[in-house]
């Protein structure tokens, strides 16, 4: 199990995120139009500069959603390999058949 913080601390971020994804986007449209003049695309790159550090998607990183592992984790599943070898033990997880020998 995580450290609660750990988890915390990433669903802060998820929300930073998603409350600055609007303003994000308009801002490096801005930037990225090669028509705009230099100054206002200068601007633009200040104002997203200010924004948040942890606004930003790059920063968010995966978690498994019972445990909060953050390494083996599969993006279709949302569970860290742990986690599912658990489920797959216990006969949660339809077509999985955990090996043994």
């Amino acid at each position: 199990m995580a450290k609660k913080s750990m988890i915390a601390r990433e669903a802060k971020r998820q929300k930073l995120v998603e409350k600055y994804a609007e303003k994000r986007a308009a801002l490096k449209e801005i930037i990225n139009d090669e028509s705009k003049p230099m100054e206002d695309r200068f601007r633009a790159s200040l104002k997203l500069a200010k924004l948040p550090r942890n606004s930003s998607p790059t920063r968010l990183h995966n978690r498994c959603q019972l445990t909060g592992r953050p390494h083996a984790y599969y993006r279709k599943l949302k569970v860290s390999r742990i986690a599912l070898r658990d489920l797959g033990s216990n006969g949660q997880v339809p077509g999985l058949v955990k090996s043994s020998w």
